[in-house]
């Protein structure tokens, strides 16, 4: 009997924790959708409304006035593209090597790996800005694409790594039976295997250029490279009040959109792909 009491009280005390959180996640972001549809004057009103009201799309309307941020939402879906593309070549060989070959310095390899993510942006940046200057990669395509690889490729190496060393060596050791090559076989056995593992790896690469900021301020000037998390840095005024904040809302709903649509899509391999290190076959 006394434990009826305490059990209402923890029950109440969970779904309160469980709306608390929803609501500390979720309310930015609604609140960003709902200044995207509203007039800049409804912006600072004194008593704000949780609606659209008055709803407006020119917020949108200013966005895309201009060719400028359309330009800029085409760089970001070209250097964030190949920059995931590149690491997940570049990843799969690697994981496979330190997930499955045998040789010495492994363990150390993955360790360096696994160092180069604890390193912030901006200790690299002086060097990276000489590196690319001197490359003539400084301002282009290139030149982004070759610095992402320096957070997407340590993140693919290291994730993947962990997928392939969950899987049974006994597919392996058949293929070697049969006259594989390594390479075959992680062509044909290996690779078909980590497919939910590559998507989820894929789509956080991917998010992790497309939402990138320093290296893309740093190593772009004009429109011509300059990526959407700089476009909307750059709109601005003189005080706060000044900024256009119903713009800057509008434009982050545009680029979040094709995040949302990928993990929509992707959302069963995505699920797949994180509990596969769950279970050893």
């Amino acid at each position: 009997m006394t434990k009826g009491p305490w059990l209402i009280v923890r029950r109440v005390l969970f779904y309160a924790l469980v709306v608390f959180v929803v609501v500390y996640s979720v309310f930015p972001f609604y609140w960003a959708v709902i200044s995207s549809f509203k007039p800049s004057d409804a912006l600072f009103s004194s008593n704000p409304s949780f609606l659209p009201i008055p709803f407006t799309l020119s917020q949108y309307a200013n966005v895309f006035s201009g060719a400028a941020f359309g330009r800029n939402l085409i760089n970001s879906l070209i250097v964030a593209g190949f920059a995931t593309l590149i690491s997940l070549v570049l990843g799969v060989l690697s994981a496979y090597a330190l997930g499955r070959l045998r040789f010495p310095p492994k363990n150390a390899v993955l360790y360096i790996v696994l160092a180069m993510t604890m390193f912030p942006q901006v200790s690299v940046l002086s060097g990276m800005f000489v590196l690319l200057r001197q490359l003539g990669l400084f301002n282009t395509y290139g030149g982004l694409i070759f610095s992402y690889l320096l957070f997407t490729l340590p993140f693919t190496i290291w994730v993947l790594t962990g997928y392939f060393r969950g899987l049974p060596r006994e597919l392996e050791e058949a293929a070697y039976v049969d006259g594989a090559t390594p390479i075959q076989t992680l062509l044909r056995v290996m690779l078909p295997l980590t497919g939910p593992g590559l998507v989820t790896t894929g789509l956080l690469a991917f998010i992790q250029a497309w939402n990138e900021y320093l290296f893309a301020l740093t190593f772009t000037i004009g429109n011509e490279v300059k990526t959407v998390p700089v476009a909307i840095a750059s709109f601005g005024g003189a005080t706060p009040f000044e900024i256009p904040w119903g713009s800057i809302m509008a434009a982050s709903v545009v680029v979040t959109v094709p995040l949302v649509i990928m993990v929509l899509v992707f959302q069963q391999r995505i699920v797949a792909g994180l509990t596969a290190g769950a279970v050893k076959g």
